[in-house]
């Protein structure tokens, strides 16, 4: 089977709401990363792009890039949609459809936001849970927090831990946009938003991108570019909204990592870092135990021991996470990119020893996952 590398990324980070289109900052993302897999738009020839706030994006990507594609998807379920589209592009490549694809997201959630008071139209209450209140999709994350706590002892502080930590490796991080270090207490202090989540459980609301050239191995080899090797990719979901969810404390996870590992051909036991979607607190607790880095219910202790900070034993999340780092909406992309960073050493001082790494995406409520196992460039 052809082996598929990524061999570029860039980030169109913004730090205060302004003007630009979703569109400008996808084709900045994209540019930066061409340019860093040093690739001209009439190379790529397959474009794949998620974002709720264009029609068709990957078709207006294309033409705003000059780009002539020969493949198209803008498969969008949220959180996951990039880790998806790495696998789609893997499948595209292998089959010969096509060459050289451009993963891409972009949003400017933060301004809309600013300019008209209220969230982007995508953040709607499910209808079969409209009647109950719930703020979406804060609720119902709040409520797997609660029957974590409730079935395994998890505390409020192992809870905190997640912030903390998340603060810790974004001290560490210039582009991060919260840099200040916080205690449980500072956590718990915050204001309460909903049960068991405080405003720092919950993460941050920017505008943004990024972007990622895809391609094999063999062609990467042949630019004489030291690409991060993607060894094992899956998907997974087993339900749209918290209502409907089998178990609220085990999620889709639990498959994609599974088959991820499989494919990959190691496990959890052998990966260096991690990075994890990170809407709110929980989801990092919750996904280590369904990825099998800890048991089921040690998620709490595992993270409050420290293992998941800085000098600790399982790096976490080392940009800071969207808790921390950047959080324009769909995260998943960040993921990889910062695992592709640690891959290739430029880190800098966060950087970590690492020669695997595994990025996690969720989207929607606990709903869609996507898991990549990654392997650092050869030599």
């Amino acid at each position: 089977m052809t082996d598929i590398v990524l061999a570029g990324y860039g980030l169109a980070e913004t730090r205060a709401p302004h003007h630009r289109d979703p569109l400008d900052i996808m084709a900045e993302a994209a540019i930066l990363a061409m340019r860093d897999a040093g690739v001209a738009a009439r190379e790529v020839d397959g474009v794949f792009t998620a974002t709720a706030q264009a029609s068709l994006p990957s078709l207006a990507l294309a033409e705003h890039l000059g780009i002539t594609p020969r493949y198209l998807d803008s498969t969008a379920h949220g959180g996951s949609s990039n880790l998806s589209h790495i696998a789609h592009a893997a499948a595209a490549i292998r089959s010969g459809a096509i060459d050289v694809a451009l993963v891409v997201y972009g949003s400017t959630q933060r301004t809309a936001l600013k300019d008209t008071g209220t969230r982007p139209a995508v953040a709607h209450v499910p209808p079969f849970e409209a009647g109950a209140g719930a703020l979406f999709p804060i609720a119902s994350y709040a409520l797997m927090a609660a029957r974590h706590m409730h079935e395994y002892g998890t505390t409020r502080e192992q809870l905190s831990s997640v912030a903390v930590a998340a603060r810790e490796w974004a001290a560490l991080n210039p582009a991060a946009q919260l840099r200040d270090r916080i205690t449980v207490d500072d956590v718990v202090a915050s204001a309460l938003i909903s049960t068991p989540f405080h405003k720092l459980d919950c993460c941050l609301i920017t505008d943004g991108g990024g972007a990622i050239v895809v391609m094999s191995a063999e062609r990467a080899a042949a630019r004489g570019l030291r690409g991060v090797r993607v060894r094992g990719l899956a998907e997974a979901s087993e339900h749209l909204t918290v209502s409907a969810m089998p178990d609220l404390v085990s999620c889709g996870a639990v498959l994609s990592g599974r088959a991820a590992f499989e494919q990959a051909g190691i496990g959890p036991e052998d990966i260096d870092v991690v990075q994890i979607y990170d809407a709110f607190s929980i989801n990092p607790l919750m996904i280590l135990e369904d990825l099998g880095f800890c048991a089921k219910g040690e998620g709490g202790p595992f993270i409050e021991a420290g293992h998941t900070r800085p000098g600790g034993k399982l790096p976490l999340n080392t940009s800071g996470g969207g808790l921390a780092f950047t959080h324009p909406g769909m995260f998943g992309i960040y993921t990889v990119i910062e695992a592709m960073t640690q891959l290739r050493g430029e880190a800098g001082d966060r950087q970590v020893s690492a020669r695997t790494a595994v990025a996690h995406g969720i989207g929607g409520t606990m709903s869609t996952h996507a898991t990549l196992v990654l392997e650092a460039p050869a030599g």
